[in-house]
């Protein structure tokens, strides 16, 4: 196996929150969900991923180091609070180690390293189907939105015809209203004239 240089990872790693916080500055916040919502992992799965076994799991989740819950009677660990406690419990192996004079083997390094992406990819999977729904249900609404719209439009239509009609009723009323007193007026005119 190859020796990893760790050099060249930190590097990559400072460049790479360097990006992020660049796209954090440059982007407007937006509000979502939590994201970790999806980000659920059993116990079974989240033992099998980061290779602690399952007293090991309970004890850091009795601890509080690891956010966990119950959901349809099974216990459900938090993947990105997990990876977290593995990350502090992985430092604080390579302080101890690095203070004892012992070097750190690479297996060790590796596993650890693999372990830590695997739940990475576990967080970022979450993420991904979170931000597929929100693009569904916004789809959704737009579509709703849409159609609330044509609606909006027809009853417009259907309104402006009806006030047009009963603009021509109150026309027609006025002009047989009109005509009714010319009407009457002769009469009453042509009945002055007979009396005189």
């Amino acid at each position: 196996m190859d020796i990893l240089d760790l050099n060249k990872a930190q590097a990559t790693q400072q460049n790479e929150q360097e990006v992020e916080d660049k796209e954090k500055e440059s982007k407007e916040p937006v509000v979502l969900e939590d994201l970790s919502a999806l980000a659920w992992l059993e116990l079974e799965e989240f033992s099998r991923l980061s290779g602690l076994p399952k007293e090991r799991i309970l004890e850091l989740v009795n601890l509080g180091k690891i956010k966990s819950k119950i959901s349809h009677n099974k216990l459900l660990i938090d993947a990105s609070s997990g990876t977290n406690a593995l990350i502090k419990k992985v430092e604080n192996s390579l302080i101890s180690m690095d203070m004892n004079g012992r070097s750190l083997e690479p297996v060790f390094v590796e596993k650890t390293i693999n372990t830590i992406l695997n739940l990475h990819d576990k967080v970022i999977g979450a993420k991904d189907e979170t931000i597929s729904a929100f693009k569904n249900e916004n789809m959704f609404l737009k579509d709703a939105l849409i159609s609330m719209q044509e609606v909006y439009e027809e009853d417009k239509k259907t309104i402006d015809l009806l006030c047009d009609e009963l603009n021509q009723a109150r026309e027609e009323i006025e002009f047989m209203k009109r005509k009714y007193r010319l009407m009457w007026g002769k009469v009453a005119d042509m009945s002055s004239v007979n009396k005189k």
